[in-house]
């Protein structure tokens, strides 16, 4: 990824917290010499040896999966709040723009079974039904519902290389970004306005 030295995140913390709290992400790689993406969760963790790694799962059915041995090394794309940035908000003649977060994740893929599966679903789902008024919980389902996993290929991605980027209007002044801002928070845009959010934090 194409990173300017203003826009490279180099807060180790701050993308550990970005990626938990954007765990959707792309994983890419060559699958019968083409290049191959799906969509899915991929969940930022430690391993017993204390190396990070993001574990995921996919359906047998995808056959992104069957590169996994022969092709170990994969790219893993994850992306925040964006939002179009009109130049009519600046207080001089300029060109639009885009603001944005990502990251990107390069590293080395294997397929994991037995116990690490279901650790890893129930990680997963205990994550995502914290919030729920009546959560659900893997060790809870029936048998025959579990028998739903043989459906799945699970694997983990052993980080090699991180690449964060965060454009956030850092090369304007304290007025125009805090015109930015103020134009943001008017379009009533989720996405304009945790950008708005997000800016307001980073520059007080």
């Amino acid at each position: 990824m194409y990173i300017p030295d203003l826009y490279k995140n180099k807060d180790k913390e701050a993308i550990r917290t970005f990626l938990k709290a954007n765990a959707f992400g792309i994983l890419i790689n060559q699958t019968n010499g083409k290049l191959w993406a799906t969509h899915i969760p991929l969940e930022l963790e430690i391993n017993k040896d204390g190396e990070e790694i993001l574990m995921g799962h996919i359906s047998k059915e995808n056959p992104q999966w069957t590169a996994f041995e022969s092709d170990d090394q994969v790219l893993a794309v994850f992306t925040g709040p964006h939002a179009y940035i009109s130049s009519s908000w600046y207080d001089h003649e300029n060109v639009p723009t885009w603001n944005y977060s990502a990251v990107h994740i390069y590293g080395k893929i294997k397929i994991v079974e037995g116990d690490a599966v279901i650790d890893s679903l129930t990680k997963l789902v205990d994550k995502y039904e914290q919030n729920s008024k009546c959560p659900i919980r893997v060790a809870d389902l029936s048998k025959k519902t579990m028998m739903q996993t043989r459906g799945i290929v699970a694997f983990e991605i052993k980080v090699e290389e991180i690449q964060a980027k965060n454009k956030m209007s850092q090369n304007r002044d304290n007025k125009n970004y805090a015109n930015i801002i103020s134009e943001l928070e008017k379009t009533e845009n989720p996405q304009s306005m945790a950008v708005a959010k997000e800016m307001a934090n980073s520059r007080k």
